[in-house]
């Protein structure tokens, strides 16, 4: 299993919160922290299965590797984009069910609250449009961020993207 966290020092957190791009491959993840200046991206990475090993191994990696991530970074509410299924990919979306199974029974085992994002919400918090191109998100998600580039991998700016919908949606009680 590859995984890949980046720790930094950490100015004391208002609100954290983590967005997940679900895959069995690749399972993307990106924290934002609400700040007086807007939000801020402070971590970003992915949480890769190995190929070679049976499906049950593969989503056990992806579940260990989600539990690390909130151990590290401590989210306070977590957001996972919900798995879109055309009849032309049902193979995909069946495993990208199982992946999204193992992260959603890890997040509630942590007894952190999760929000679901359907692909078209995610593009119309973001865009205005739920038929926005990549592109257009990977563009929104660095001009909100105040990023130089869009994040990388994809699976990374996808989590941002779900990370940015679940701060415009929450509600911050003082």
């Amino acid at each position: 299993m590859t995984f890949e966290i980046r720790t930094q020092n950490l100015i004391s957190p208002q609100t954290r919160y983590l967005g997940i791009d679900p895959g069995l491959n690749r399972t993307g993840y990106a924290l934002i922290e609400r700040t007086s200046r807007g939000p801020v991206l402070r971590e970003g990475g992915v949480i890769q299965s190995t190929r070679a090993l049976t499906l049950h191994q593969r989503v056990h990696e992806i579940g260990t590797g989600i539990r690390d991530v909130i151990a590290e970074l401590k989210p306070e509410i977590v957001a996972i984009e919900q798995v879109f299924s055309n009849s032309l990919n049902v193979r995909s979306s069946l495993l990208l069910a199982h992946a999204r199974g193992a992260i959603l029974m890890t997040i509630v085992e942590a007894g952190i609250p999760v929000i679901h994002y359907t692909p078209a919400e995610i593009k119309r918090l973001l865009t205005g449009s739920g038929k926005a191109p990549k592109d257009q998100i990977q563009h929104a998600i660095k001009a909100e961020l105040r990023l130089l580039e869009i994040p990388e991998p994809n699976d990374v700016a996808d989590a941002s993207a779900v990370a940015l919908c679940l701060y415009h949606s929450v509600r911050v009680h003082a």
